[in-house]
């Protein structure tokens, strides 16, 4: 496959917006929400990995059919695509809310072990032995600051990642796989999935810096659920701000 000047020129320009994309707010928020369960910032890394994976898989799916059929698929797709946008909002309020969830689940945990024998300090997770049922005490890694563990492949991320993925400024790439940029069915792929490194790179840079806060405080429950509460509340607000922006000014 020969590549020109100009279509070398896109495909640098496709990984750099892929870098770019990732950093979109609602994008950020989101997986904030899933950063906060964690408290080790290398788990965040896989977090934002599996977002980014999420992100790729429908963007390389409905870019490979508008190469094929060019305008008339892009058109549909540029039509439902506020929907999709309002499915992101509604995402993100269910994402804040479950923040709040989690706290009321460890708060019941907590009060049940405060009336059990053996004292258990971690009120985030039941640690029992699997064949004896006994309470034991967390590992070491627990709270590792600097233990990477091994990759993990967060569902609720990539799942996150895909309903982004097939909404919002992700359009405005796929409506440039119409544009005379591409030169051919190869570029346009490649282009596809320089973008989705971008992202992938992007968001898992930015999700292990999130998961700092989280690791440095995991040891101080309440500035824990304040950081936590702060990410609950934003995605929240940004939630129903995109859905009124949507359903109400936009007149979705």
């Amino acid at each position: 496959m020969e590549i020109g000047s100009g279509a070398l020129t896109a495909l640098m320009l496709g990984f750099l917006l892929g870098l770019k994309h990732a950093t979109d707010a609602d994008h950020v928020v989101a997986v904030s929400t899933i950063v906060s369960e964690y408290r080790n910032p290398w788990r965040g890394l896989w977090v934002g990995v599996s977002w980014g994976l999420g992100h790729t898989t429908p963007l390389l799916i409905l870019g490979t059919i508008i190469l094929l059929f060019k305008d008339p698929v892009a058109e549909r797709y540029e039509a439902v695509a506020p929907f999709l946008e309002f499915g992101v909002g509604i995402m993100l309020v269910f994402l804040g809310l479950q923040v709040f969830w989690n706290f009321r689940r460890r708060r019941v945990h907590a009060h049940v072990h405060g009336h059990e024998e053996y004292a258990h300090g971690h009120v985030e997770d039941i640690h029992r032995d699997p064949r004896t049922h006994e309470l034991s005490p967390p590992p070491k890694s627990h709270h590792g600051f600097f233990q990477p563990g091994k990759p993990l492949f967060r569902l609720k991320s990539y799942v996150v990642g895909v309903v982004h993925g097939l909404a919002g400024s992700a359009a405005v790439m796929l409506l440039v796989l119409t544009t005379d940029v591409v030169s051919s069915f190869q570029v346009g792929l490649l282009y596809i999935l320089l973008f989705g490194l971008g992202t992938v790179l992007s968001m898992g840079v930015i999700t292990l810096l999130m998961g700092i806060p989280f690791s440095i405080s995991g040891r101080f429950e309440r500035v824990n659920r304040v950081i936590a509460g702060v990410a609950g509340t934003s995605s929240i607000a940004f939630g129903l701000l995109l859905i009124y922006e949507l359903a109400i000014v936009q007149g979705l």
